[in-house]
This record gives C-alpha cells, structure tokens and sequence, in this order.
C-alpha cells in the first residue's frame, strides 16, 4: 500500500511528519478514513509526493521552485523507514480531471512502477482536493482535517508560508519554529527561501500566478513582440555598451536574440528579467531550443520594481522597452521612481540605461477639441451580454470612431477609480469632445487595441512627457545623453489617425484649428 500526498508542499510542517511516522510505524493500525470508516492494518510500501504546480516559481502561489520543495521532501524523508518518492505534476491550466492527470503523471514519470490505484493507494489529503480523489474511489486519511467538527485542527503548511512572509525575522519566531519541520527550516534558511517569499506575497504588483495582468491574450501578445524586434534592436544598437547586459520586461527574450547575433558583443553576458510567468517559460524553451548564439544567456523570473535584479554596480548596458508605462499603470508613481533608481544603482559608472517606451505629448495640460468620424462604424450596436475577449474585440472593431471613444471613456482605468474628464460641446454645427491633450493622446494610441482591450484600459501612455522624465532622471543621478529623442510613429498617424480622428485648437474666431499629431514613443539614454 502507498500513501500519495498531493500538493503544492512549499514546506512540511512537523505534524505532517509525525502523521506519517505513525501511520507508517503502526501500519494504519487505529486509523480511520474522512468518513470515520476504520481502514485495515497493512504495511506502507512507500510515500509518494505529487508536487502540483511544479512548473511555477516566483508567484505568490507558488513562491518557492521546484527543485527546493522537492530538496524539502527528501531532507524530510530522512528519518522515515520506508522509501519516498517524489514527483512533478504540471500546472496545466483549468482540465475536468486533474485527479486522472496526476495518477497518468507519476505513472509516465515512473515508467509504470507507480501505477496508482484505489487498490494500492490511500490519498492523505485534508483540502477540497480531496473530493476529485474520491470521485476516483480512493480512500482518504484527512491528516489536519477533522470530518467531525468539520475544521482544521492543525496548522495547514500554507499557513505557515503567509506566516513567514508576516514576519520580520521569520528564523525567530516561535509559532514558525514549532510548526515548521526541520527539514523546510533548513533548506529555507540555507537557501534564503523564507526572504523570497516575503518579498514575493507582499509584492504589490505581481499577481496570483505571477503576471502584471490576466487579461493579456499571451498569444496574440508575444506575436506583437517578436514582429517589432528587428525595429527595437536597429534603434537600440548603437548605443549598446559591451560587458554584462540586461534587458528587463524581456518578454520572449526577442531583443537578446538579435544582440547575441552582434559581433560587436559576442564576448558579453546576457541576462534577461522577465515577471510573466507565461513569456518566462517561452524564454527557457528558447534557450533549450539553443535559439540564443551566444551561450552566456541567463534568464530569470523577477520583478524588477520594488528591488535590484543585478547586482549594484555591475551592468554596463540596461534595456527596458515597453516597460515604463506598465510601472505606472499596474504599480504607482512611488514605484516607477524606485524603478529608476534601482536601475541607476545597478549601473558601473559610465553605464547606460536604454529606455523606449510610449510618451506624452509636450503640452499634455493644454485644453482641445477632438474631432472623431461617426462615419466610419456603427454607432448604436449594443454590446453583447457576458461578451467574450473576442466577441469583444469584434464589437469594437465595428463600432464609429466617435463610438468608440465613448466606449473608452467608461472603461479606460475604470478599475483605478479614474473618470475621463471630457465634454461633448458644438461649434457651428460640429460636435468634438473637449477634453485634455494628454487624454486626447490616451485614445488616440490605444484605441486600435481591439484584442487586449480589457488589459489596456488598465494602462496610461502619456502621464509624463519628456521634460517630466528628464527631471525624474536627474533627480535619481541619472544624465539624459543629447542623442535622446522622440517621435511619432507615422505609419500610426496615416493607418490609424488620419480621417478618423483630428485635434483641434478652439480659436476666438469661430471654426478651431487642426493641431498635428505629437509625438508617441521616445528613445532615452540614461548615463551613470
């Protein structure tokens, strides 16, 4: 007989081991089942732990990797008399049978010498969990659960992962030191474990599974960023400072591929900081696929916000693009500003911080008009109920310009608690929206985002223009290089803009004045 304890097992508390100890001491003798039944008395041929969700590390679901959780398992088997198994069981995302799953998962890992079966296996399990397992036929010891006053009656080991991350100097505290084994304690103390998850759980920005958004349709997203790297690497290159280079917000790791195929750089280390969790793993397959020429690349799952990924001092060259803005928008202004200074701390001096990103336009505070064409769609279709991300992106491709625009109004940072200041006014017989340039530029950069809509109404483009990030650099040490630019990105004014949309200037004598398109994107080179 087995015993299979699924989990995510981030540690093991000292009640799970003596649970096991005498379960496998007295051969079950004595035990009963969740619904009280007595079980037989019968030798334990073995533990077996699945560890659930074995590919995630760094969220705050699952903070701590698998390969120290499975260090845990074995560290803490030490002292049991019978053999202990331990296995990796995916996260697969949302499946009707992940009982059936992980059975079909150990037995592929074990090549058919664990084929699990409610004739062979007793489930120790004390969570929801435990009904899929009994959908199954198997048997369940509760461990921490009790069936009869339906409550825990012992600490649960997650309970224990938040404590951690509560406390200041976790080694210390009693609670911890009584309910944690010794084995978790000494591979997270070894390996700095318990400092990482406090700054995983309480990392403002970070989400359960370690993304800065769930409504990002990851496949249409890493399309976006592969078809736009050969362009972001030509406008970066030159500016590229052989050494240690990073390039954080990496996202497929796209920017790194084209610089490890430079020969001015073959001699450098590469090292890519990535928060998604799903665009990380395509970094690892990448490097697996041997895509990177140079072998010097090194990826990692980070946030780079509210810490240092690099050590200070070291990086000649950092890249970030597309980035900034996501700061702003999923963080706050206080953790853009860290975000400077912690690159400005990474830097050896002479180093360069590249930046491109999405900027403001110069009199973002000006008050205008802006015409938009309720022409070109639809301007009465209703949007349908519990819509789709794709039903939703196919409403709004066929909505007017105009129309649009009033759908942008209720959503963009709906969620932040911000309502888009604007007006609809008439002059002589026109109608536009007055409202500020720094609102106007909002939609007009992001209004063709029909498939990330959700996600991109959480994001602002134009908070600061570029004297405000100049300010913001110098304040942080920090020199702007004259060889700094902006633009506008003309293929956006003549796909997107014109005959769609107009800026207009109100003029004391009568009809407003176009006003052109400003700027979009910048190009900063920040020096240390």
């Amino acid at each position: 007989m087995y015993l299979l304890i699924p989990g995510r097992h981030h540690l093991l508390t000292d009640f799970q081991f003596k649970y096991l100890n005498r379960l496998i001491k007295c051969k079950l003798e004595g035990e009963k089942d969740v619904y009280g039944q007595p079980l037989a008395t019968q030798e334990i041929e073995g533990v077996i732990f699945a560890v659930t969700s074995a590919n995630h590390l760094g969220t705050k679901r699952n903070p701590v990797p698998f390969y120290l959780r499975a260090m845990i398992i074995q560290e803490f088997s030490n002292s049991l008399d019978v053999p202990v198994y331990v296995y990796g069981i995916d996260d697969v995302g949302v499946i009707n049978d992940f009982t059936e799953y992980t059975v079909k998962t150990i037995r592929h890992s074990s090549e058919g010498i664990h084929s699990l079966t409610p004739a062979n296996t007793l489930v120790i399990c004390s969570t929801a969990v435990k009904d899929m397992y009994i959908k199954h036929g198997f048997t369940i010891l509760p461990a921490e659960w009790d069936p009869v006053s339906s409550q825990f009656t012992q600490p649960m080991p997650w309970d224990i992962v938040k404590l951690v991350a509560q406390t200041g100097d976790w080694r210390k505290n009693k609670t911890i030191l009584d309910q944690m084994h010794p084995a978790s304690f000494k591979i997270w103390s070894l390996y700095n474990v318990g400092d990482k998850v406090q700054h995983i759980l309480k990392d403002p920005i970070i989400g359960a599974d370690g993304d800065l958004t769930a409504t990002r349709d990851y496949n249409v997203y890493v399309k976006q960023m592969d078809d736009i790297a050969a362009q972001k690497y030509r406008e970066t290159a030159p500016y590229i400072q052989p050494g240690n280079i990073g390039d954080i917000g990496c996202a497929v790791g796209s920017w790194i591929k084209m610089a490890c195929e430079d020969d001015r750089l073959h001699e450098c280390d590469f090292y890519g900081i990535e928060v998604s969790r799903h665009l990380y793993d395509i970094c690892l397959q990448r490097k697996h696929n041997g895509e990177f020429a140079n072998p010097s690349v090194f990826f990692s799952q980070k946030n780079a916000v509210t810490s240092l990924v690099f050590e200070a001092g070291s990086m000649n060259t950092i890249h970030t693009s597309s980035l900034t803005h996501e700061i702003e928008s999923y963080g706050s202004r206080e953790d853009l500003i860290a975000f400077i200074r912690n690159r400005y701390n990474e830097l050896v001096p002479g180093g360069v911080w590249i930046n491109r990103d999405v900027v403001g336009p110069e009199n973002k505070e000006e008050i205008i008009l802006l015409w938009l064409n309720d022409t070109d769609g639809e301007n009465d279709t209703a949007l349908p109920e519990n819509a789709s991300t794709q039903e939703l992106a196919t409403w709004l491709g066929k909505l007017s310009t105009k129309a649009l625009f009033s759908r942008f109004a209720k959503d963009f940072r709906h969620h932040e608690g911000f309502q888009l200041p604007y007006e609809w006014v008439t002059i002589e017989g026109q109608i536009y929206a007055q409202l500020s340039m720094q609102n106007a530029c909002e939609f007009l950069f992001k209004k063709d985002y029909h498939d990330n809509w959700l996600s991109e109404m959480h994001e602002t483009f134009c908070f600061w223009n570029y004297e405000d990030w100049k300010a913001a650099l110098e304040e942080a040490g920090l020199r702007l290089d004259n060889l700094s630019t902006t633009w506008r990105n003309e293929w956006i004014v003549n796909n997107r803009l014109e005959g769609k949309v107009q800026l207009m200037r109100p003029c004391k004598n009568g009809v407003p004045l176009p006003i052109p398109f400003p700027v979009s994107h910048m190009l900063l080179l920040a020096r240390k």
